[in-house]
C-alpha cells in the first residue's frame, strides 16, 4: 500500500504552453488546477507552478503531516526547480529570489472559502534583492509587508481576538495613516513600509512567541499546511453543508511563479465575467485597481474601478459621477490601458467559448504585460442562470440538454422571491446609494455581526467588508451591505451564489462595530432597526418598504418548455391557496388540485 503511495504522482507541473494536466482532471487537481493546466495549454498566458493534488489532503487528514510532506518532499523541489529555470531565478536566493504565490483549489469552485498566500520567498535579505533587481525600493517593500500580513493571518492565524475588533495588521495600518494623515495604502513612503515590516513581525512574536519564519521552505510548508488545514476549517465545513459536497472530496495546492500588479502606475488586477452575473445580461464586465495585487479587489480593501467605459459609465450614474469626472478621475481600463484591454477581451471571448459557459476570470498586468491567474465557471444569481443558458441556447454556444444542465433546480426559487412594490418605492427614503452587486429586493433589521445574524426574525447584515468567515451569517441574513469593495468583491460573488440581495460599496456609511451604529449623513441607525436594501439599484432605504410578487421573464417560460421536451415524469402538485396555485401555473405543472 505503501509503496503504491510513493511512486504515484501528487504533483502536475504547468506553464509555457506546456501542462502534465488538463481540465478533465479537477477531481485530482481542483477545478483551478484543472483549468491552469489547460489555459497552459491552448496559449492563455498563465503564471507557470505545479498543482499538488486533492489525494495529497486526503493522506494529510488521514496518515498526518509527516506523511503527507514525505511523499511530496521529492516531487515539489522538481517542480520547484522547473520554476527556477522557467522563471531565471533561485528559491531562497537573497539577490535574485523566486517568489511564489500559494492557493487552494477543490473540484469545485468555493468562492472565498480558502485562504491566499503572495509573495512567499520573501525576507530580511530577499526583500533588499528584490528592490536592487527590480530598482524599485517601494514595490520590494510594500510586498514584504503584504506577505507578512497574509501570512500571519492564513498560516500563523493572526485574527482579530474579539469580533469588535479589526483585523491585528489593518489595525497597525490604520494608526500609521491616522499619524502621518494619509488615507489609502498606496499613499505609504518607503520608510513607512518598511516601519510596517518591523511592527507586524513585532505584532506575529508578541501574538504567537515565534519570530516570523524566514527560511523559503519552512515558508512553504507552512502555507501548504494551512491549505490542507483550511479544508476542515469552520467556513469550509458549512459551506460544504450547505452545498452538499462531500467531505473526502480535500482541496489541491496551487503554487505558481508570482507576477506583481503593485509595481507601479503600469501594473494593476482585476476581476472580470465574460457575462453580467447578476442579470445574466450579455456583457463583458468587471474591476480593477491600478498598483495592487489580486486580494485587494476581492477584499474590498479599495473600491475599484470598472474595465469596460460602458460599465464605468453605467457606475458613474449609479454614483452620481459627472462625466468629466468620470473620466479625469476613474477612467475604465478600456479607456486607461487600451491595448491590455483588448488583449484582456481576446482573452475572456476565447475562454467562454472553450468552457462554453460563462467564465469568472482573474487577472494581473505587469509593467503592461497581462497575467492570467484563474477562470472558473462563475457564480450567478437564479435570475442570470436562466437568461445565460437561454441566451447561450440561442447563440449556438451550447445545445438543448446543455443548456438544461447548466440550470440548478434548486435556484429557480429566487425567481420567486417578493419584489419592491413600485409605488412603495416612489415614497421610499433613500438614505445612501451603493453599488446593486447582486439583485433582489431585502428589508430586515440591522446587525453588525455575521454570527448574530439569527437574533431577528428578517436582518440585513451591515460590515465595513466581509470575508470569509461571515459565510453562516451571509447565508441567513435576508440582505447584505458594505461600506467598501465592489462589484467583484468578497460580499458580492458570495451574495449572487446564494441569490442574495447585496449592496457594496457604499461609501457614505460610517459603520462603528464597538457602538454598534450605522451612520449616513449625521443620522445615526442602531442594531435593530429597519432598513431595506434595493439590489438591483444599489438604494438603501430607511425602514420597511411593501413588496409584491414578482413577474416572471420570458426565458423561465421557455426553460420550462425546453424542460417538458426532456421530461420523463409529470409533476402535479397539491395548492392549499391562490398564491400556490399562481406559482403551480408559473411551472407548468401537470395537474393541481
Amino acid at each position: 500500500m505503501d509503496t503504491i503511495k510513493e511512486t504515484k504522482s501528487r504533483v502536475y507541473k504547468f506553464g509555457n504552453k506546456t501542462a502534465d494536466g488538463n481540465s478533465t482532471m479537477k477531481n485530482l487537481l481542483g477545478g483551478k488546477g484543472a483549468n491552469l493546466a489547460e489555459m497552459s495549454l491552448i496559449g492563455i498566458p498563465v503564471p507557470p507552478g505545479f498543482t499538488i493534488t486533492t489525494e495529497v489532503c486526503t493522506e494529510y487528514n488521514q496518515l498526518g503531516e509527516e506523511a503527507a510532506m514525505g511523499f511530496i518532499r521529492e516531487e515539489v523541489e522538481d517542480a520547484i526547480e522547473n520554476l527556477e529555470n522557467i522563471m531565471g531565478t533561485k528559491f531562497g536566493d537573497k539577490d535574485n529570489p523566486l517568489l511564489i504565490s500559494v492557493r487552494s483549489g477543490a473540484r469545485v469552485s468555493m468562492p472565498g472559502m480558502m485562504d491566499t498566500v503572495l509573495n512567499l520567498g520573501l525576507n530580511d535579505e530577499a526583500v533588499v534583492g528584490i528592490a536592487k533587481k527590480t530598482n524599485n525600493e517601494r514595490f520590494a517593500w510594500d510586498s514584504y509587508r503584504r506577505f507578512i500580513q497574509m501570512y500571519g493571518d492564513v498560516v500563523l492565524g493572526m485574527k482579530p481576538e474579539s469580533k469588535e475588533d479589526i483585523d491585528p495588521f489593518e489595525e497597525i495600518m490604520e494608526a500609521l495613516k491616522h499619524k502621518r494623515g494619509i488615507e489609502l495604502d498606496t499613499d505609504f513612503t518607503i520608510q513607512d513600509l518598511k516601519d510596517l515590516v518591523y511592527d507586524f513581525k513585532e505584532a506575529v512574536k508578541k501574538r504567537t512567541g515565534h519570530d516570523f519564519p524566514t527560511d523559503p521552505w519552512d515558508q512553504l510548508r507552512g502555507a501548504v499546511i494551512a491549505v490542507f488545514n483550511s479544508w476542515n476549517g469552520d467556513r469550509a465545513v458549512y459551506y460544504r453543508n450547505m452545498n452538499g459536497y462531500p467531505s473526502d472530496w480535500g482541496t489541491a495546492v496551487n503554487v505558481q511563479a508570482m507576477v506583481y500588479g503593485n509595481m507601479g502606475l503600469d501594473s494593476g488586477t482585476g476581476v472580470c465575467f465574460t457575462r453580467d452575473a447578476g442579470t445574466g445580461e450579455n456583457i463583458f464586465n468587471g474591476e480593477y485597481l491600478i498598483d495592487a495585487q489580486g486580494e485587494d479587489v476581492v477584499a474590498g480593501v479599495r473600491t475599484p474601478q470598472q474595465i469596460t467605459k460602458i460599465g464605468s459609465e453605467r457606475w458613474a450614474v449609479l454614483a452620481q459621477v459627472e462625466e468629466e469626472d468620470r473620466a479625469a478621475n476613474y477612467p475604465s481600463l478600456e479607456e486607461l490601458m487600451p491595448e491590455i484591454y483588448k488583449e484582456l477581451n481576446e482573452y475572456q471571448e476565447k475562454l467562454e467559448k472553450h468552457y462554453r459557459d460563462m467564465q469568472d476570470m482573474e487577472f494581473t498586468m505587469q509593467q503592461g504585460k497581462l497575467w492570467i491567474l484563474q477562470t472558473r465557471n462563475g457564480k450567478r444569481t437564479g435570475a442570470a442562470m436562466v437568461k445565460i443558458a437561454m441566451d447561450s441556447l440561442k447563440e449556438g454556444l451550447i445545445n438543448e440538454e446543455e443548456a438544461l444542465l447548466q440550470i440548478e433546480p434548486n435556484k429557480l426559487d429566487e425567481l420567486l422571491h417578493p419584489v419592491f412594490d413600485p409605488k412603495a418605492l416612489k415614497t421610499a427614503h433613500v438614505i445612501a446609494q451603493g453599488l446593486p452587486a447582486s439583485p433582489g429586493a431585502a428589508t430586515g433589521k440591522i446587525v453588525f455581526f455575521a454570527d448574530e445574524a439569527s437574533k431577528f426574525k428578517h436582518s440585513i447584515l451591515v460590515r465595513i467588508e466581509t470575508s470569509p468567515e461571515d459565510l453562516e451569517g451571509m447565508n441567513i441574513a435576508k440582505g447584505i451591505l458594505t461600506a467598501r469593495g465592489g462589484m467583484t468583491s468578497h460580499a458580492a460573488v458570495v451574495a449572487r451564489g446564494m441569490g442574495k440581495c447585496c449592496v457594496s460599496g457604499a461609501g457614505a456609511l460610517k459603520i462603528d462595530y464597538k457602538n454598534r451604529t450605522l451612520t449616513v449623513d449625521g443620522h445615526e441607525y442602531h442594531e435593530g432597526d429597519w432598513i431595506s436594501l434595493n439590489g438591483s439599484t444599489g438604494n438603501i432605504i430607511e425602514g420597511k418598504v411593501a413588496t409584491i410578487e414578482p413577474e416572471l421573464s420570458g426565458e423561465f417560460a421557455e426553460v420550462m418548455e425546453l424542460s417538458d421536451k426532456y421530461a420523463k415524469m409529470l409533476v402535479r402538485k397539491k395548492v392549499d391557496s391562490q398564491k400556490d396555485e399562481k406559482i403551480a401555473r408559473a411551472f407548468e405543472e401537470q395537474g393541481i388540485g
